[in-house]
């Protein structure tokens, strides 16, 4: 391919992203209801934003000394289309859902971006009227990626309009909203402390306790099984209203606790001790403004919400609780949890100590860093704001959008996403550690059944 213009070095965080042990790739997935027009889709991309975005139209190189850059190129949109006409199963039984949650699992072990094109590619599933966008990591961060996206995209009740998504507009940090005294900014310092130090020691020896749900090193190679469990948000925020100054993220994670304490409590073969921890791995939206983001300003390099990877890395405790406890207890723990790390410093000190690794040590330390932290605890999760209203891509209606991710060293990976009303969390397990990720994901969705019931209770009587 003809080279455009001079190289770019990665990013620090392009770099970690990069290394063979963190190499990550984004995979989202739109079902539609109508059959594909595939020249419809070949038009759409020529004319897109991301075909003239510089990620996506460049090249990943190695310079002499080893060091990753960018060269521009031009992209032939057909070699980044993969088009498959057959059947995903053989099985008439089995539904065009499961069949690309099949696939999808497949991709996230045995199918990395070749290097000798731009790192991104569209999967288009005929015969299930589905497309798998495939977006390296080190393109940018899925908050980025997932806005990029939706250009290609319009609302159903008005074809001349792009979505409505959540985070557009004015926004600032949590921080900056709260009235700040002494005793609150000695809190923050000491949660800050804290919670820096456990990072660096989850980096270096501090393990979570081994229990049905551990995954640990090489455990990103092993065999995977892709669900999904499904919520609405009037659910969601039916719960959240019970619980006094709750957030839809305090809800995601009560349900997450009180999901694997049930899951704990079919699958364990001998007792669970009372308040384990698992620890989650979530990363943080470094922006000024939250959720997706207005594609005008992430591509201007002069404003802070530019294009990239600007996140930074939370450890996020929850504890087993036996069955029989009021499930809305989970919804409270959780925000008191959250709400600590929402006054520390943690997720932007977590960047800067990424960042310094990386800038002193190189990405090959960093990146095993990050391998064990990974490693060291239990699970992944992330939850992103879609598009508020049903919406069409290439004229056809879409039924849902989903997102996940190559596998990691956890055995469980979730990734939630809402879109019109709905929330969807796709659960990526190594099999052979969760063999029956379908009793995983219907523990979730009653542990947000549950905590409706008990919500409601005071409005009945």
């Amino acid at each position: 391919m003809e080279n455009l213009g001079r190289d770019e070095p990665l990013t620090p965080a392009g770099r970690l992203f990069v290394s063979p042990i963190m190499n990550q790739i984004i995979n989202c997935v739109i079902a539609g209801e109508n059959p594909i027009d595939i020249e419809a889709v070949r038009a759409e991309i020529n004319n897109s934003i991301m075909v003239k975005h510089p990620r996506f139209c460049s090249l990943l190189v190695k310079d002499s000394y080893g060091r990753e850059h960018w060269r521009r190129t031009v992209v032939d949109v057909d070699r980044h289309l993969i088009i498959r006409h057959d059947a995903l199963s053989d099985d008439p039984l089995v539904s065009d859902e499961v069949a690309v949650n099949e696939y999808l699992a497949d991709l996230s072990v045995s199918s990395p971006l070749g290097t000798d094109k731009p790192l991104w590619e569209i999967h288009l599933l005929m015969a299930c009227n589905s497309a798998v966008f495939r977006v390296h990591h080190a393109l940018g961060d899925g908050i980025s990626l997932m806005s990029l996206l939706l250009t290609c995209c319009r609302r159903a009740d008005d074809p001349s309009t792009r979505p409505t998504i959540g985070g557009i507009g004015a926004g600032s940090s949590p921080m900056l909203k709260r009235r700040w005294d002494f005793w609150t900014l000695l809190k923050a310092a000491w949660y800050t402390l804290v919670y820096v130090l456990e990072f660096i020691m989850r980096g270096l020896w501090l393990k979570d306790r081994s229990t049905a749900l551990s995954g640990g090193a090489g455990v990103e190679l092993w065999p995977r099984k892709l669900v999904t469990a499904k919520f609405q948000l009037d659910d969601l925020k039916t719960v959240k209203r019970a619980v006094a100054d709750a957030t839809i993220n305090d809800v995601l994670f009560g349900m997450v606790s009180c999901g694997f304490s049930r899951y704990l409590d079919i699958r364990s073969t001998k007792a669970v001790q009372e308040g384990v921890r698992f620890t989650g791995v979530a990363m943080v939206n470094l922006r000024p403004q939250p959720g997706l983001q207005d594609i005008s300003k992430l591509m201007s390099s002069d404003l802070g919400t530019r294009w990239g990877n600007k996140f930074g890395m939370l450890l996020l405790p929850v504890h087993y609780h036996r069955g029989g406890s009021n499930p809305l207890e989970f919804v409270k723990r959780a925000k008191a949890m959250i709400d600590k790390k929402k006054l520390s410093l943690e997720a932007p000190c977590s960047y800067k100590i990424g960042d310094l690794v990386m800038s002193f040590f190189g990405a090959k330390v960093a990146s095993i860093l990050n391998y064990r932290i990974v490693c060291n605890t239990t699970f992944t999760i992330s939850n992103v704001i879609g598009p508020q209203e049903e919406i069409t891509i290439v004229g056809i209606p879409v039924k849902y959008i989903r997102v996940n991710s190559t596998s990691l060293p956890h055995a469980i990976t979730l990734h939630m996403m809402s879109y019109a009303g709905r929330a969807d969390m796709q659960i990526l397990v190594a099999k052979d550690i969760i063999p029956d990720p379908g009793v995983l994901a219907k523990c979730f969705e009653d542990a947000l059944l549950e905590m409706k019931a008990a919500a409601e209770v005071p409005s009945r009587s």
